[in-house]
């Protein structure tokens, strides 16, 4: 079993920042890749952003520059620094996590809301 809880979301001004932050529990293992995406209103839901056990990240062109994933895999949990955040970031956002015991499997959290105001 596996549980995700996402944190840290809100409401912010265009320019503000934000950190999210998610905690995994259950059979999780430093190897898997944690990441965050995100679903607005209308739109399906995209990635944000993504690591890997081996440092490898992969970000949104939309959020180059101006989010930052990190993890701390003593702690199980995922990070996400959002700075310069823009309207177009309003989005609930998800963690998640990709596991793979017996086959490759993504395990969702509940979401966060993040509203930026112009």
């Amino acid at each position: 079993q596996v549980q995700l809880v996402e944190s840290g979301g809100g409401l912010v001004h265009a320019g503000g920042s934000l950190r999210l932050s998610c905690v995994a529990s259950g059979s999780i293992f430093s190897r898997d890749a944690m990441g965050w995406y995100r679903q607005a209103p209308g739109k399906q839901r995209e990635l944000v952003a993504r690591l890997t056990s081996g440092g490898n990240t992969d970000y949104a062109d939309s959020v180059k520059g101006r989010f930052t994933i990190s993890r701390d895999n003593a702690k199980n949990t995922v990070y996400l620094q959002m700075n310069s955040l823009k309207p177009e970031d309003t989005a609930v956002y998800y963690c998640a996590v990709d596991t793979s015991i017996t086959y490759p499997r993504r395990y969702w959290g509940q979401g966060t809301q993040v509203t930026v105001s112009s």
